[in-house]
C-alpha cells in the first residue's frame, strides 16, 4: 500500500507541513473548522501562512471536515492547537478530540504523530 498522509488541523503549524507533503505525496488535510476548509480549496488562505502558489504546488493535497474521508491514511500527524490559560496551563481538549477522533479509523500498522 502506497503511504496517504492526514494533516489533521490546518493552522500555522498543519497548513504548510499539509502543503509541503502534498507536493510529494497523496495528502488530507482535515480540520472541523468548515469555513477553513472551504477558503483553502479555492485557494485562499487568510492566515497568510503559505502563499496562493504554494496552494497550487500542492497538487496531491486535499481538504476536508470529515473524518471518514482520512480513513484510507495510514499516517496521522495531529497538528491542532494546545492554547494554554492566564496560567500558562495547556487546554489540552483540542488534542483529545482529534485523538479520539483519530482513534476510530485506526488499522494495525497505522502511525500516528
Amino acid at each position: 500500500m502506497e503511504d496517504r498522509i492526514a494533516i489533521v488541523g490546518l493552522g500555522y503549524v498543519g497548513l504548510p507541513l499539509a502543503v509541503e507533503f502534498g507536493k510529494k505525496i497523496e495528502t488530507i488535510g482535515f480540520d472541523i473548522n468548515s469555513s477553513r476548509v472551504e477558503e483553502l480549496k479555492q485557494g485562499k488562505d487568510s492566515t497568510l501562512e503559505v502563499k496562493p502558489e504554494e496552494l497550487i504546488e500542492a497538487k496531491k493535497l486535499s481538504y476536508t471536515t470529515s473524518p471518514d474521508k482520512i480513513r484510507s491514511c495510514n499516517i496521522y500527524i495531529v497538528t491542532v492547537p494546545t492554547p494554554i490559560d492566564k496560567h500558562k496551563k495547556p487546554d489540552l481538549t483540542p488534542l483529545k478530540k482529534s485523538s479520539e477522533t483519530i482513534g476510530e479509523l485506526l488499522n494495525p500498522n497505522d502511525i500516528v504523530i
